[in-house]
């Protein structure tokens, strides 16, 4: 939809060059909207930064209706995803999962599904199929399924491991808090490895996950996950935790730089299991 909109527009300039003098200034306003007011509400306290500028660092961001990516056209893979959480309602409708992946012209490099087939790696979703289609919609469903979302998980942690903390964080997490900030991505590390089935994508060495629950007037509480890929599925999800600091140090990207520094530094070396109540759902099972 937004591609063919695109090449309306570049075919009216063509045809009536003297329109650019309205378009333009539209435009600008377009840009100057999406940048001081449509993207700041996509995150919790700031844009995620790399800490180090390098062309393995850079990213442009991809804006969604309920979800932001910075996507990285070298690695091809989300760098990070942002998104929020409310308590689901309980009417909320269970919708069929899309038939296919889709490409996405927005992530630059023409990354289709198929550069995943007999790979040997699942299409991992960053911004969850469940928690964005029950909460936002048909619409935003779909949007989980472009490719621009998409990162390679090997399939016990995509169907099991990770398949299970999507679940507690969109059943259970949703439950403690008034409203749940999530960003998550992939972890590299130096030895880079590609896709045998598609050379445009590298195979990342785990992942992260960071939530911000929010409560009222109470301070922010941060849990995050590092979760190799490597896993066999079943192990608690207490064994990967980690620190916002950990996550940063290992991603490369500065979370949250909005938040006041004492907070921050507090909430970001914490640990603290308890106010998630993760220790009664750390072993909860996959429905897979």
């Amino acid at each position: 939809m937004r591609k063919n909109i695109a090449v309306s527009v570049v075919a009216l300039i063509v045809k009536k060059p003297k329109i650019l003098l309205l378009i333009v200034p539209l435009l600008v306003i377009g840009y100057l909207h999406e940048i001081f007011m449509a993207r700041p509400t996509m995150f919790y306290m700031g844009t995620p930064q790399a800490i180090s500028s390098s062309l393995n660092t850079w990213t442009h961001i991809v804006r969604n209706d309920d979800f932001a990516i910075g996507y990285n056209i070298l690695r091809g893979n989300p760098l990070w995803v942002s998104y929020r959480l409310t308590q689901i309602p309980k009417n909320a409708p269970r919708l069929k999962r899309p038939d296919a992946f889709k490409s996405d012209w927005r992530s630059f490099n023409g990354l289709v599904s198929d550069d995943y087939t007999h790979s040997g790696y699942d299409r991992g979703h960053m911004a969850p199929n469940y928690a964005i289609s029950t909460l936002y919609g048909k619409a935003s469903q779909e949007d989980t399924f472009l490719m621009s979302n998409i990162t390679p998980q090997r399939p016990n942690l995509n169907r099991k491991l990770w398949q299970r903390l999507e679940m507690v964080e969109a059943d259970y997490f949703t439950k403690v808090f008034d409203s749940v900030w999530v960003v998550t991505g992939p972890i590299f590390d130096s030895n880079i490895t590609r896709l045998k089935s598609s050379f445009k994508v590298q195979i990342p060495d785990g992942f992260f996950k960071i939530y911000i629950g929010l409560k009222g007037n109470q301070p922010p509480k941060a849990l995050a996950f590092i979760m190799p890929q490597n896993v066999t599925g079943h192990e608690p999800l207490t064994k990967y935790v980690a620190t916002v600091d950990e996550v940063e140090q290992q991603s490369g990207f500065d979370f949250f730089a909005m938040l006041d520094d004492r907070l921050e530094n507090a909430i970001e070396s914490s640990k603290d299991i308890e106010p998630w109540r993760l220790k009664s759902l750390a072993n909860i099972q996959s429905k897979y």
